[in-house]
Parts: structure tokens; C-alpha cells; sequence
């Protein structure tokens, strides 16, 4: 893998992080990537992204987007995981949705579109690869390539609906059914096994560990889940 000099994991900043000199180069391993998690864009432009794009390998922990921040590039998920979300003095995290592999990060691309800052933070939680589009091919890219035009048309559209989804939850639904959703949607993406902490779940659903622990506690005791050290189990959710 490609490491990622001059970012750092505790502030790293996907703006305006020192980026070796690139030459434009078709890379193959990138070709395969898209290939894999991006079936939708036709292969012309995979190509073409496989010699414009930069992959880079980047920690968990490492931040990739800062609020206002004006981006150089926008990411396509290779691999790993990056947590989307807005930060305030007084309510700290407040937690958007997750890039998987496969997905855009849509709103680097409003941003880039736009000429405006970023409005909100970009984390991996896990170690990833991502691939990063310099901006001025953007215009061409949308012009050029339809099933491009087309996918970030539909990256808009899932990071909008999961956008209302996150809203729906916090104006229509009780703390004890949010967390109930929220694991839900991890056991999707992680299996039954979910390696996270109260602290983590707190800070995504921007309440207190306090308040997890004990919802978590009671979700035990009703044999929905098993609490470890380390780890969530899921039973019966």
C-alpha cells in the first residue's frame, strides 16, 4: 500500500496535507479496485480514474475533513471505513452516516462544486485506502462520462435519504429505539460482533455513555444482546 506522508492520525488534514509529487500514470491496482466496488462506473472511466486518481492508505484516526476547510479533492472508499459527521461547541458530535467501500463522499463533491468549505468532519474509524480525484477534472468527468454523471447523482441521493433518516430518528424516536436502530444497521455492516464502545455509540448518537451503558445493560437483560470487554454480541435484534 501507498502510505499517506504527512498526515497524521490524531489531526491529519485531507486538504492540505504535503502530497508527493504525481505523475499521471495508469495504476493498475487502483483499476482493480474500482473494478471490485464500483461495477457501476463503466470501464473507459475506471481507467481513467486509474491514471488520475492518487490511492492513499490512510490510519484509523487519521481525519480527512475538517469544517471549513476547502478541499483540493474528493474521495472514493478502496477500503476500511470513514465516519462522517458535524461538530459543535455546545453538542459536540453529531453523528451523519458512514463511507464504505464503494461509496463517494458526496458532499466533497457539492464543496468542490460549489467553491464552498466543508461543513463537516470526515474520520476513519478504521485503517482505509481511499482514492482521491484532484478537482479539476470534475467538470470534465461530469461533461465526459455519463455513468460518472450518474453516480454522483445517486451518491446525492443515498447520502440525502440517510441524511432524513438520521433526523427522523432523533425528532420521532425515544433514545432506547435510536440505539436499537443504530445496532441494527451496524450488525449490517459488521456482522454479529460489533467492536465498538459506549463511548463511541454516545458520541454517534450524541447522548451519554452513562445513558448507553444503562440502555445497553437492559438490552442484555431482555437477551437481545451480550456485553464483553471488548465487543457487543448480537443475539436477537
Amino acid at each position: 500500500m501507498i502510505s499517506w506522508s504527512g498526515v497524521q492520525s490524531s489531526a491529519g488534514d485531507f486538504v492540505n496535507c504535503k502530497l508527493e509529487e504525481f505523475h499521471m500514470a495508469y495504476n493498475e491496482s487502483i483499476f482493480n479496485y474500482l473494478k471490485t466496488h464500483f461495477p457501476a462506473l463503466d470501464s473507459e472511466l475506471q481507467q481513467h480514474l486509474a491514471t488520475i486518481g492518487q490511492m492513499k492508505e490512510v490510519a484509523a484516526g487519521t481525519v480527512l475533513m475538517k469544517q471549513g476547510q476547502y478541499l483540493k479533492y474528493t474521495m472514493l472508499v478502496l477500503e476500511g471505513r470513514i465516519k462522517l459527521y458535524r461538530e459543535g461547541e455546545d453538542i459536540g458530535e453529531f453523528f451523519m452516516y458512514y463511507l464504505e467501500p464503494g461509496d463517494a463522499c458526496a458532499i466533497s463533491m457539492v464543496c468542490v462544486a460549489s467553491g464552498k468549505a466543508s461543513e463537516v468532519m470526515a474520520k476513519a474509524v478504521e485503517d482505509s485506502v481511499v482514492l482521491m480525484i484532484p478537482i479539476e477534472h470534475m467538470e470534465m468527468l461530469m461533461k465526459d462520462f455519463k455513468s460518472w454523471y450518474q453516480f454522483v447523482i445517486e451518491s446525492y441521493r443515498r447520502r440525502f435519504d440517510e441524511v432524513l433518516s438520521v433526523l427522523d430518528n432523533v425528532v420521532f424516536k425515544s433514545m432506547d429505539q435510536r440505539l436499537l436502530t443504530y445496532l441494527q444497521n451496524q450488525q449490517k455492516k459488521l456482522g454479529n460482533q460489533l467492536k465498538l464502545t459506549h463511548q463511541e455509540i454516545a458520541a454517534d448518537l450524541n447522548t451519554s455513555r452513562e445513558v448507553i451503558s444503562r440502555l445497553l445493560k437492559k438490552m442484555e437483560q431482555q437477551g437481545l444482546v451480550n456485553l464483553h470487554r471488548s465487543y457487543i454480541e448480537v443475539v436477537a435484534l
